[in-house]
């Protein structure tokens, strides 16, 4: 092995965050409601095996060859009915990452009023779809609760080898978990960490 073979190795290479093996990406959609601007949310169906009846954004896992744009447009019309092309994605949203097990592509787009006409939630995933108006989302600021992550280490762990005989003082992290109190739908989790993101950029 030579430099040279590192340097074509690396050329152009684009970072990304190191151990992530997961990749989601959802649709973070904003409609013309009659009370404005709104974000339109889904509450997931009883049936599903994960988080059944959250509220969450319309999207998923991203596929081998996908790109998380085209993700989150694709779910959306699997789990909605709303055409890709009547979403005008604006932009991306800053990234999430969660507890490095996987990262969380938002999109923030605007759906037309001809998207919204034909959306069909899919019964298998969707049970139900609600909008709240932005300018709620801003008079109402989340309830934030905070809590402390404790790595917890295995027994096993070489610190003699290491050179920590008495053991390593590792870092501990905290994790943050904003809750719009929105009237029998509370919007929580990574969705509301997005909702939360949004709302203070707008404010």
């Amino acid at each position: 092995m030579t430099l040279s073979d590192f340097r074509a190795r690396w050329a152009g290479h684009m970072p990304g965050i190191q151990d992530v093996k997961q990749q989601y990406a959802v649709l973070v959609p904003l409609v013309d409601g009659p009370e404005g601007p709104s974000l339109l949310f889904e509450v997931r169906a009883s049936t599903l095996a994960h988080q059944p009846g959250e509220v969450c954004f319309p999207g998923g896992r991203v596929e081998p060859g996908e790109n998380p744009p085209d993700c989150a447009l694709r779910e959306t019309f699997e789990e909605l009915a709303i055409p890709p092309h009547e979403v005008e994605i604006i932009a991306p949203l800053d990234l999430l990452v969660q507890q490095g097990k996987f990262v969380m592509h938002p999109f923030l787009g605007i759906v037309s009023p001809a998207g919204m006409a034909a959306m069909a939630p899919s019964p298998a995933e969707v049970d139900s779809t609600f909008l709240v108006p932005v300018a709620w989302l801003l008079a109402h600021p989340p309830q934030v609760y905070s809590y402390e992550l404790k790595p917890q280490v295995a027994a096993d762990f070489p610190y003699d080898s290491i050179g920590f005989p008495r053991g390593y003082r590792w870092r501990s992290g905290e994790t943050t978990v904003p809750v719009y109190a929105w009237p029998d739908r509370p919007i929580w989790g990574l969705t509301g960490r997005i909702v939360r993101h949004l709302m203070e950029e707008m404010a």
